[in-house]
């Protein structure tokens, strides 16, 4: 009950304690089950249908402003719906399908899981994903230096680290945020919290360099700076300020020291500089990344309906890698539409709540920066079928409905005490 004086609306607070405690426990258990998603159905798969099977048993709000969000889920998919009509003979485009309308379910079930008792749920949310990052963290780094048995093949994949997740470049992107919630950790708590946040930090961002991921490597980098600012930004005193810039510049020197010792390893240094360098031939040329880009772009136009999803590679050499241009091929215009605006939506109504001072606002900005990063790397991958990316967005929906809230209920309780 310690949330209780700073948790969300008074309406989930009087709930009994112990149903208070199970739901946040399955709010822990959805977000540790999110670093396990390999096989198919995954963990969180499970756990969160059955979270919310739950969560509606035992009270479950839709909130007005969560409509837009709605709104916009539900046209992106009915786009989708209609674009694969030519396709639902193919099992994997009914699959897609399928997946897309199940990931829009849990946006809406995050959004109204965190729209109530906010700043508790958020906090087990955290830890759950810091625990489950740190079983994906070590079983990459273990599959990647062969220290497991057999699991090479398993935890690895083309010489990269992969871990509890089919690719790697997916589980760097996962990786990011709970990295940042430990970083956090590391520039505020105290000394012993911020130890344990520090090692937490250096395993997660060694699973991140094992996972030879460009787009993780400078979102990492990117959305901790960024993260780092706004919380200078919002600090309440100066010994506040001074403490986040300087652990951060130690926190950075030891992070360039460790990637240097890392590098002196042969192998390493070779699939490092293959990874770092711009000229992938994957990339280059009138059908790599890029050009397919444009060419794609230019096919949007002349397509209401688009091609269909999982059809791109029909009229290219490898998938779109870029989700804004999916959308458009997958569900015509209604999604290619629908889909950047609701990006877009929850951009420019993030940076408005950037600085609103609620109770959870350090979680707030770490989720947001990791949401931020995510939309970018959405223009050189395909992350449509992220879990951890809905799973912010919903998140993202929730704080703003819950700050709101607190808004309302901070100035009644103002305009209360004027009147008394």
């Amino acid at each position: 009950m310690a949330y209780t004086a700073l948790a969300g609306p008074p309406a989930a607070l009087t709930a009994p304690p112990r149903l208070l405690s199970f739901q946040r426990a399955l709010v822990w258990l959805v977000g540790a089950s999110g670093a396990i998603v390999f096989i198919e159905p995954s963990p969180y798969e499970i756990m969160t249908l059955g979270a919310a099977v739950l969560f509606c048993a035992t009270g479950l709000r839709l909130r007005l402003v969560l409509a837009p969000l709605l709104l916009l889920l539900v046209l992106i998919n009915i786009g989708y719906s209609i674009g694969a009509i030519p396709f639902y003979d193919k099992p994997e485009v009914a699959s897609w399908i399928a997946t897309s309308w199940y990931m829009a379910i849990t946006v809406m079930f995050f959004a109204m899981v965190i729209s109530e008792d906010t700043l508790a749920r958020l906090d087990m949310l955290r830890r759950g994903l810091v625990v489950g990052a740190m079983i994906a963290s070590v079983s990459a780094i273990a599959g990647y230096l062969n220290l497991v048995p057999g699991g090479h093949d398993l935890l690895t994949l083309y010489g990269r680290a992969r871990g509890t997740f089919k690719d790697p470049n997916v589980i760097g992107a996962f990786l990011i945020l709970p990295a940042l919630f430990a970083l956090q950790s590391v520039v505020s708590d105290h000394f012993a919290k911020a130890l344990r946040n520090g090692v937490a930090f250096t395993i997660m961002a060694l699973a991140i360099l094992l996972a030879f991921s460009r787009a993780a490597w400078g979102g990492l980098a990117i959305t901790a700076a960024f993260m780092l600012a706004m919380m200078i930004m919002t600090s309440r005193s100066h010994a506040q300020r001074s403490r986040i810039v300087t652990t951060s510049l130690l926190a950075a020197i030891l992070l360039v020291l460790l990637i240097a010792a890392l590098l002196s390893f042969d192998s390493i240094a070779d699939m490092f500089k293959q990874r770092a360098s711009f000229d992938q031939s994957y990339d280059e040329g009138r059908f790599g990344r890029f050009g397919r880009h444009i060419l794609g772009a230019e096919m949007a136009l002349d397509l209401p309906f688009g091609i269909g999803p999982l059809q791109f590679h029909s009229y290219f050499p490898e998938d779109t890698h870029n989700s804004y241009l999916n959308a458009f091929m997958s569900g015509g215009w209604l999604s290619g539409i629908c889909y950047p605006a609701l990006i877009a939506v929850t951009m420019v109504m993030g940076f408005r709540h950037v600085l609103t001072p609620v109770p959870w606002q350090r979680l707030y900005l770490a989720i947001f920066a990791a949401f931020l990063g995510t939309a970018g790397e959405a223009f050189v991958i395909d992350t449509d079928h992220w879990r951890h990316f809905w799973m912010m967005l919903g998140t993202m929906w929730g704080m703003f409905a819950a700050a709101q809230a607190y808004k309302a209920r901070s100035n009644r309780g103002v305009s209360a005490a004027g009147v008394s």
